[in-house]
C-alpha cells in the first residue's frame, strides 16, 4: 500500500509524526535510520527524517544512506532530521547560541508548498540545542524565529524540506496543515486509512497473538487499561481474561472504591481486587532517587501477580502478562533504537522488558496515543466517566511526593546567580509587588530538552501575575540557563522573602506523607470540580516536596492542557480560584508554601518525577 516512510533518528515525537499522518488518513510506516535506499519499499511516495537527542556533527549520531536524497521522493527533515539534511547536503550546523524550547514565533521569509495558506507570523513549537547556520546548496531559508535564522529551508526543485520545529504536536498552530501540505500537495497521497478499523485489527491481533492462551491484566483504573480490558475481554472472553486491580496505598482518596464501582458498572465481571499497600511501603522504605522509585514499584507489580499466579495455579506458560501500556510510555522509557530515557515507566523496567522478549507480554494499545485510546474507548462502548478521567499515573502518588536524601547536594552558586538576574514575578490574584524576584528550589526535577532526558532545579519566581508575561519567563529562563528546566510561581507571600530550604531530615515515602498529599489533592480537585474547570485541564498532578521554614513540606500544582502528553503548555487558571485554592491548601495545615508550575512540555515533564 501506498504510504510515507518516517526514518526514526529518536525523537520523543517520532511515532507522533506517523499518528498526525494517520489523521490524514494516509498510511505511515516508521523504519530504522540504517535502512538502506534499496531496501526501501517501492510504494514509498514520501520520506520524513525524524527528530532526535544527538548532534549531527557528533562522530556517533545517527546517519542515513545518502542515496536517499537520490530516489526523487519528497523529503522533510524535522529537527535533528533538518540538520541532517543540511549537512549531507552541502550545509552547515553548529550549537545553537541560544536554546529553543516550547514555544517561538515563526516568520514566513519566502513562499514554498509547504508553507501553503500557512500565516505570519504563526506559533510552532522547538526543542533543540543545534542550529542550521548555512543553508546547503539549492535550499533558500523559507521561515525564521527571533533565535534561529534558519527555522525552516526549501529546495523547491527537488521538494526537500527542512523545519527546526516539531510540525507534528499541537502546540504548532498550524502544523497540521503544514503536514496536509506535504502528504497531499507534495507526495501526491491519497486517503487510505481510517481508525474506526483499527478496533476490528486490534481484536484480529490480539487473537493471532495470544492464541489458545489466556491473559492476566494488571488494571489500574484509568483510561489505558480499561481500553485494553474491554480490548482483550472482547477478543478473548471473560473466562480467558483474570483482570487484577493492585490497591499499592498510593492511590488518592477514596480512588480504590471508585474504580472498583466505575469498572463494575461498565459491565466487567472479571475483575480481582487485591490491597498490596504493605509490600509496596516495605519495598520503598529509605528510597529517595525518582528512577529506583518507578523501577522498585514495577517490579513490586509483578511480585505481587506472580504471588497471586502461584496461589490460583496458574501455570505461566498457559498464560500471558497484558498491560495497558501506551506509546508516551514506551518512548520516555528508551523506547526505539536512538531515543533517550527520559523516565523508565513502570511498566517498562528490566523484568517486563525481558519477559516481552520472551513474547510473554500484550500490550493491545502500545502503539497509540491517549487520544487515540479515549476514541478507541468511545467505539468499544466503554461510559464517558471511565474515558474522561484525568490521566494517573501507574505508581500513583508515589511518584508526586519528592524525597530527599541527607546527602542531597546544595544549588550550585552559579545557579542562585542566575536566578538573581531574573525579571520579577507576584503571587496570582493580587498586584504586582515591589519586591518582586527568583530563588532556586532546592530539588530537581525531571525535564526533557532537545529530546534528552534533564534532571535541573526549576526556578521559583514571585512578582508578576499576569499569565502571559510569566509564560514568556519561564520561556526565557529554561532557554538561556541549563541550571533549570522549570519555573514555578509562588502564590503565598509575606512581607519578607520566603526561605525555600531543604527539609533538615532524610525524607521518604511514609504514610503520613502519603496521607498529606491525599488530603490536598483531594482539596484540588473538588475545587475544579466545583468551579466546573475540570473537563478543561488535561491532567492535573498535585506534588509533595520536602521543601519551606517550618513543616519543610511545600506543595506544586501542575495543572496542564494536553491532547496525547507529547506537549503540553500550563494551564492559565482563574486568579480568583487560584487564590481561594492555595487558601485552602495552607489552611489545611502542614504545607508551609504553595507553587504553581508555570513549565510547558518540553522543556519540563508533565510529572515531576
Amino acid at each position: 500500500m501506498k504510504h510515507i516512510a518516517i526514518l526514526d533518528f529518536g525523537s520523543q515525537y517520532t511515532h507522533l509524526i506517523a499518528r498526525r499522518v494517520r489523521e490524514l488518513e494516509v498510511l505511515a510506516n516508521i523504519y530504522p535510520t540504517d535502512i538502506s535506499a534499496k531496501d526501501l519499499p517501492k510504494d514509498v511516495i514520501g520520506i520524513i527524517l525524524s527528530g532526535g537527542p544527538q548532534s549531527v556533527y557528533d562522530k556517533n549520531s545517527p546517519q542515513l544512506d545518502a542515496e536517499i536524497f537520490n530516489l526523487g521522493l519528497p523529503i522533510l527533515g524535522l529537527c535533528y532530521g533538518h540538520q541532517l539534511m543540511a549537512e549531507n547536503l552541502g550545509g552547515k550546523v553548529e550549537p545553537g547560541k541560544t536554546k529553543e524550547y516550547g514555544r517561538a514565533e515563526l516568520v514566513k521569509r519566502e513562499d514554498a508548498v509547504i508553507f501553503k495558506n500557512i500565516e505570519s507570523p504563526t506559533t510552532v513549537w522547538m526543542s533543540h540545542g543545534d542550529t542550521v547556520i548555512k543553508a546547503p546548496p539549492g535550499f533558500k531559508p523559507i521561515g525564521s524565529t527571533n533565535d534561529c535564522d534558519i527555522a525552516a529551508m526549501a529546495n523547491n526543485d527537488k521538494n526537500f524540506f527542512g523545519l527546526q520545529f516539531h510540525p507534528e504536536v499541537r502546540h504548532t498552530e498550524q502544523g497540521m496543515r503544514m503536514l496536509e501540505n506535504f502528504v497531499y500537495k507534495i507526495c501526491q497521497a491519497k486517503k487510505n486509512w481510517s481508525i474506526e478499523s483499527m478496533v476490528d485489527d486490534i481484536v484480529a491481533r490480539i487473537k493471532k497473538q495470544v492464541a489458545d492462551k489466556k491473559v492476566f491484566l494488571l488494571v489500574s483504573g484509568g483510561v489505558d487499561s480499561s481500553v485494553a480490558f474491554a480490548l482483550l475481554t472482547r477478543a478473548l472472553g471473560e473466562k480467558r481474561v483474570y483482570g487484577l486491580y493492585v490497591d499499592t496505598g498510593f492511590m488518592r482518596l477514596d480512588e480504590s472504591e471508585e474504580i472498583q464501582t466505575n469498572i463494575e458498572a461498565a459491565g466487567f465481571k472479571n475483575l480481582h481486587v487485591l490491597k498490596a499497600g504493605e509490600a509496596f511501603y516495605k519495598n520503598l522504605e529509605g528510597i529517595t532517587d525518582p528512577e529506583e522509585k518507578r523501577k522498585i514499584i514495577g517490579q513490586t507489580f509483578l511480585d505481587v501477580k506472580d504471588k497471586v499466579a502461584k496461589k490460583l495455579k496458574l501455570d505461566s506458560d498457559d498464560w500471558l502478562l497484558g498491560q495497558g501500556t501506551i506509546y508516551p510510555d514506551t518512548i520516555e522509557t528508551g523506547g526505539t533504537k536512538h531515543a533517550d530515557t527520559i523516565k523508565t515507566h513502570h511498566n517498562r523496567v528490566d523484568a517486563i522488558q525481558k519477559l516481552i522478549a520472551q513474547g510473554k507480554v500484550i500490550e493491545p494499545i502500545a502503539d497509540f496515543y491517549k487520544d487515540e485510546v479515549r476514541h478507541i474507548g468511545h467505539l468499544v462502548g466503554l461510559p464517558d466517566k471511565m474515558i474522561n478521567r484525568h490521566p494517573f499515573p501507574g505508581p500513583g502518588l508515589a511518584i508526586r511526593i519528592i524525597c530527599r536524601d541527607v546527602n542531597q547536594p546544595s544549588p550550585s552558586t552559579s545557579a542562585q546567580a542566575m536566578a538573581d538576574k531574573q525579571p520579577p514575578a507576584s503571587p496570582a490574584g493580587r498586584p504586582p509587588l515591589k519586591g518582586g524576584g527568583a530563588l532556586v528550589l532546592p530539588i530537581k526535577s525531571v525535564g526533557v530538552q532537545g529530546d534528552n532526558r534533564t534532571y535541573a532545579h526549576p526556578l521559583a519566581v514571585w512578582g508578576e501575575n499576569d499569565w502571559e508575561k510569566l509564560d514568556k519567563i519561564s520561556i526565557q529562563v529554561t532557554n538561556s540557563s541549563k541550571e533549570f528546566n522549570r519555573v514555578v510561581l509562588l502564590l503565598n507571600l509575606a512581607k519578607k522573602a520566603p526561605r525555600l530550604k531543604l527539609s533538615p531530615d532524610k525524607k521518604s515515602l511514609t504514610p503520613d506523607r502519603i496521607k498529606l498529599l491525599q488530603k490536598v489533592d483531594n482539596i484540588v480537585h473538588e475545587i475544579i470540580k466545583k468551579e466546573g474547570l475540570y473537563d478543561e485541564i488535561w491532567q492535573f498532578p498535585v506534588v509533595l516536596a520536602p521543601v519551606g521554614d517550618k513543616y519543610f513540606e511545600s506543595i506544586i500544582l501542575r495543572p496542564i492542557v494536553s491532547q496525547e502528553a507529547m506537549t503540553a503548555h500550563f494551564y492559565r487558571m482563574p486568579h480568583n480560584i487560584l487564590e481561594n485554592m492555595a487558601g485552602k491548601i495552607l489552611a489545611a495545615g502542614k504545607i508551609d508554601y504553595v507553587f504553581y508550575d508555570i513549565t510547558n512540555k518540553p522543556p519540563g515533564t508533565i510529572e515531576w518525577e
